[in-house]
């Protein structure tokens, strides 16, 4: 079987690995977006790499759009084959899909207007909405730690890894000739001790494994740690500066797990009497899905859901749907907390909510989770004097805070900590993707000294044969 690296290479977004058998299956792991890198992203996202009408069949390790978010495209350009992934999985991706439809429709209106004034053609959307929702009776789910064949010879099994609702390790089984082989593709691993989700589950034996290294050089402060400094930095914004709490977060997962932590802090007594906004349409459809898996969450949280009704919702937090109330933020001149996407600052409603409030500096942004180097999150919160938002220059006036430890993905002592399932001597090599060059870098030196000996980075485009 061969493996070609076509995307999440040298760098984070793009997750698109296909494999080919010797009888000339074509399997496609993930198939994500290219994100942040502004008008060369579009590009980079029309060119697959690969014939979709060829691909047989898609394994689908999440619902992120950086895995899922070209599924869409490739349904677009003829590919008919069957989509395997969980049930949480499918769910989130019937309201993600959609989503990103919709910006790509209102993104290529604004990019068409640019290249109208340079005398340029416009073009059409990558995909549409309406793309979206017809790509979503191709999937199929598939219960995590099921066995499921996809033809006699290749067999898929989802491994919960607590990334997010849904999120899991695919384990291929197959058979070429006389030998049986095993390849593990570990998507995105989460942390372990979470607040919602169950910890990332060891899987079995293999001999080869693709896997990420998003925080492949940094280690992350304790959940503890990370809820003290959200109290904090909560208590700065809101009671002492009397301003707004800006905090970009992915519609999906992290949103979740901010707005539990928040409750548990009410609970507490601890948190000041402040309003709570959470301006997502997708994160309030997210939410309501996540409240439909119970089964996927931790035995904490299933205490906590025997004693409280609704671990997303208490006094004070407002979910904001309509574009007339978000707008209806701008004049609310008490303090509060605004949770909106992206996290990446690069679309939705927090991009207005920074335009509004970025020059104030009573207004604090909290940013709590990866952002890709050339997002507009990432030129913010390194520190940049001033930015540009929907083509208008701003200065940054806002107070600036990080708290990492709430991300979705593991530190390299816990992404070595879930490979630890592993007998070193029987892997025979350990593909490092999903990370920026240099972290790459550092992530295979981490994974020698923890005797993982054998582990390659592969680059874009590249073919190798197992």
């Amino acid at each position: 079987m061969k493996i070609q690296f076509l995307g999440a290479t040298s760098e984070v977004t793009g997750s698109k690995f296909l494999l080919t058998t010797s009888k000339g299956v074509k399997i496609l792991l993930d198939c994500g977006m290219y994100q942040g890198k502004g008008l060369e992203t579009d590009a980079m996202n029309r060119d697959l790499g690969f014939e979709p009408t060829e691909i047989d069949f898609l394994l689908l390790s999440h619902a992120h759009i950086d895995h899922s978010g070209l599924i869409p495209y490739i349904y677009k350009l003829g590919f008919r084959g069957k989509i395997f992934c969980t049930p949480a999985t499918r769910d989130l991706c019937s309201i993600m899909l959609t989503d990103s439809g919709k910006i790509q429709e209102v993104d290529t209106v604004q990019f068409n207007k640019k290249r109208a004034k340079s005398g340029l053609p416009p073009v059409d959307p990558i995909y549409t909405m309406k793309d979206a929702a017809d790509c979503m009776q191709q999937f199929i789910s598939v219960p995590y730690d099921l066995k499921y064949s996809l033809t006699p010879d290749f067999s898929v099994t989802f491994i919960d890894t607590g990334h997010m609702l849904g999120s899991s390790a695919v384990y291929i089984e197959f058979k070429e000739g006389r030998k049986k082989r095993s390849l593990c593709y570990t998507g995105d691993v989460g942390r372990y001790d979470k607040r919602i989700l169950r910890d990332p589950k060891p899987f079995p034996q293999a001999d080869y494994i693709i896997t990420e290294s998003t925080y492949g050089d940094k280690l992350h402060s304790t959940l503890e740690i990370a809820e003290q400094d959200l109290l904090l930095t909560v208590k700065d914004a809101c009671a002492k500066r009397r301003g707004k709490l800006l905090i970009p977060s992915f519609a999906i997962g992290r949103t979740q797990e901010i707005v539990y932590a928040l409750h548990r802090l009410k609970i507490k007594g601890d948190l000041p009497d402040i309003d709570i906004f959470v301006d997502s349409p997708l994160a309030l459809s997210a939410t309501n899905i996540f409240r439909l898996h119970a089964d996927c969450f931790n035995e904490d949280m299933q205490e906590f859901l025997a004693k409280e009704t609704d671990p997303f919702g208490f006094e004070n937090l407002h979910y904001v749907r309509s574009i007339e109330d978000s707008k209806n933020l701008n004049s609310y001149n008490r303090p509060c907390v605004i949770i909106s996407a992206s996290g990446m600052m690069e679309a939705g409603r927090i991009k207005h909510h920074l335009a509004n409030n970025i020059e104030n500096p009573r207004t604090t942004i909290l940013c709590v989770g990866y952002c890709s180097p050339t997002t507009l999150g990432a030129k913010i919160m390194r520190g940049d004097k001033e930015v540009s938002i929907f083509g208008v220059n701003y200065k940054v006036k806002a107070t600036l805070v990080r708290i990492e430890a709430f991300s979705g993905h593991g530190d390299y002592s816990e992404l070595i900590r879930y490979l630890s399932c592993q007998d070193k001597k029987k892997v025979r090599n350990i593909f490092i993707v999903h990370g920026e060059d240099e972290v790459r870098g550092h992530y295979s030196n981490h994974l020698n000294e923890a005797g993982f000996h054998k582990n390659y980075v592969p680059s874009f485009k590249e073919e190798i044969k197992i």
